[in-house]
């Protein structure tokens, strides 16, 4: 009777864990799932934040326009909440390459920057938290 109520102890204390680690395991499951959907959710946002940025550079004489001065409030407003969310830009011009954050396309060979120093910046790279969504698209010096 002793033996039995020992190996019944002994499957519900091993029953017990295992389901313990089965519920540690779903909640990260859970948790990265929402990264990865937040991440593509990002992705899809950001061509219109690049269209956004052309549009108000394409229109940069005309600041006085209210319908100019709209679109800035809204792009800018739009910047706010991908930043409240976690996504930031990444720094790129001037800064030194980093295969991580950046992808160089183009290469240039100009004195006045240093080795590896980033001199243009043709796409803007994003984070979101701690990991790269969009890698910056660069002009790499020397």
């Amino acid at each position: 009777k002793d033996e039995k109520i020992e190996e019944l102890t002994d499957r519900l204390t091993r029953q017990m864990a295992e389901f313990d680690n089965f519920r540690k395991r779903t909640d990260k499951e859970k948790s990265q799932m929402y990264e990865i959907g937040a991440k593509d959710i990002i992705e899809k946002i950001l061509p219109v934040v690049d269209n956004f940025e052309r549009g108000l550079d394409a229109a940069a004489d005309e600041k006085e326009n209210p319908f100019v001065q709209g679109m800035d409030k809204i792009y800018k407003q739009l910047m706010t909440t991908l930043k409240e969310i976690g996504v930031k830009p990444i720094e790129a011009v001037g800064q030194e390459f980093n295969p991580d954050f950046h992808n160089a396309v183009m290469h240039v060979d100009d004195e006045a920057l240093g080795e590896n120093i980033i001199a243009e910046e043709f796409q803007k790279g994003y984070m979101y938290r701690d990991s790269v969504v969009r890698h910056s698209m660069v002009k790499v010096a020397n």
